[in-house]
């Protein structure tokens, strides 16, 4: 019986082929194997496919030829079981769930994100009573291990996850973005240097601003952890001058995250003790970590810690090269402490923060109307915010400065507005010119 139902799906498959040939084109059409005909709804629009052998316990059926079948569609590139549970959107909401929100990732196949997405779908970032729909951003090269994704997605029945969808066009994955986590960027290679990253991964992420111009919710909030991920963000903002500017955030969380540690490991207490932690500037080798408003146990650090100068030397040093000193431990970089540090970041956004504490985030100046700090504008910057929990935020003001905290800014401001230079033909600012001061990748990034 088995055999002669997978016959018959190979023949009638077969059939349309031939009845449709003038009408197909091979951007539109996929072929699923017979046992994903009633559950893999998977549909790419980028290559056509042969109908792979069909195997059971009885017999094999062997399909000689191409065959290229058109599948009707009924919600653009799902996946399998999610192709066929409701629609929130579509349906009266009930009083205990909230109305599904869209989150967009790219670089979906990614180390980061096989650790990010579980914990989106689990309820731990948006609550548990949030249902979310994944639209999941890959590549031709890992459109396969996109799959895999999504089957492992599948298999993990959770039930706040209403929709997955995957593609490789950011035009049609970024449809409907309430939130768009922009993981995707390429690394570093041998002997490449710092302004051919910042132009290769820049196109990618101008294209994937305009993309989200053109087709995302309008008040959609992006993250950038894509690195150098400022000036990322900078473009990616650049490119879509439909969405709100203080929107577009930069991942400095992970660095945060990194000093709170060393500051607890320091002074002898759990990580919880510490707060008011900011990282200023860029995530690079310049970045500040800011232990002068810094506090332990609500105390300043510099009453805490009165070894003042590995405050401003080892501490530092520890917290910039932190990920190289990972990378020679575990011999790759930082995926599942960066998954959290955008758990936490969004989180950030979506709880209201501690009276009294901030979080770090790179934001930018140009929406606001004055600049509490002195520091150039129209840059991508972390910097000190607290939220009420609705997904915007402002900037910390009663934050103290000296010598050595506006020194290091001023250098690692200088290291973004020369960035910012470098790509100033994909912000629509004119001819770009390179003059980096030197060399800050972070190591992680090669």
């Amino acid at each position: 019986m088995a055999v002669a139902e997978l016959t018959s799906r190979a023949a009638a498959a077969a059939s349309f082929a031939r009845n449709n040939a003038n009408s197909l084109h091979a951007s539109q059409i996929y072929v699923p194997s017979s046992s994903s005909l009633s559950s893999d709804h998977f549909r790419t629009r980028y290559r056509s496919t042969v109908l792979p052998k069909i195997t059971c316990s009885v017999n094999q059926v062997q399909n000689s030829a191409p065959v290229q079948v058109e599948i009707p569609k009924d919600k653009a590139d799902c996946y399998g079981v999610f192709c066929l549970t409701y629609d929130l959107k579509a349906e009266e909401e009930t009083k205990s769930w909230k109305k599904m929100i869209n989150i967009a990732v790219s670089g979906a196949a990614g180390m980061i994100s096989n650790h990010l997405l579980f914990k989106l779908a689990s309820g731990e970032v948006f609550g548990p009573d949030q249902p979310i729909a994944l639209r999941l951003l890959g590549s031709e090269r890992s459109i396969q291990a996109l799959e895999g994704v999504a089957m492992e997605l599948e298999d993990s029945l959770f039930p706040l996850l209403r929709e997955v969808n995957i593609g490789i066009d950011p035009y049609e994955v970024f449809q409907d973005a309430e939130w768009a986590l922009l993981i995707g960027a390429k690394p570093r290679g041998p002997g490449m240097e710092r302004a051919d990253l910042l132009d290769i991964n820049g196109q990618i992420f101008a294209e994937q601003g305009k993309a989200l111009n053109a087709v995302a919710s309008p008040n959609v909030k992006v993250i950038v952890v894509g690195n150098p991920c400022n000036t990322n963000a900078l473009i990616c903002m650049k490119n879509a001058p439909k969405i709100p500017a203080k929107n577009f955030h930069a991942l400095t969380r992970l660095d945060e995250n990194r000093a709170k540690c060393q500051l607890a490991l320091k002074a002898g207490v759990f990580y919880d003790k510490v707060s008011n932690v900011t990282i200023w500037g860029n995530h690079s080798t310049t970045q500040v970590p800011d232990f002068l408003n810094a506090k332990i146990n609500g105390l300043p650090v510099k009453e805490v810690i009165k070894d003042h100068k590995w405050l401003e030397q080892e501490f530092t040093e520890k917290v910039q090269k932190r990920g190289g000193a990972l990378i020679q431990k575990w011999g790759r970089s930082s995926a599942a402490s960066t998954a959290v540090s955008i758990v936490d970041a969004i989180k950030s956004l979506v709880t209201p923060t501690p009276e009294g504490d901030w979080f770090s985030s790179g934001v930018s100046f140009v929406y606001t109307t004055g600049n509490p700090y002195g520091i150039a504008e129209d840059i991508v910057f972390s910097m000190p915010c607290r939220s009420n929990g609705d997904g915007d935020y402002e900037l910390v003001k009663e934050i103290q400065f000296d010598d050595y905290l506006r020194s290091r800014i001023a250098k690692t401001e200088a290291e973004l507005l020369a960035e910012k230079r470098c790509v100033a033909h994909l912000t629509g600012e004119g001819i770009a010119y390179c003059d980096l001061p030197e060399d800050t990748m972070l190591p992680g990034e090669m």
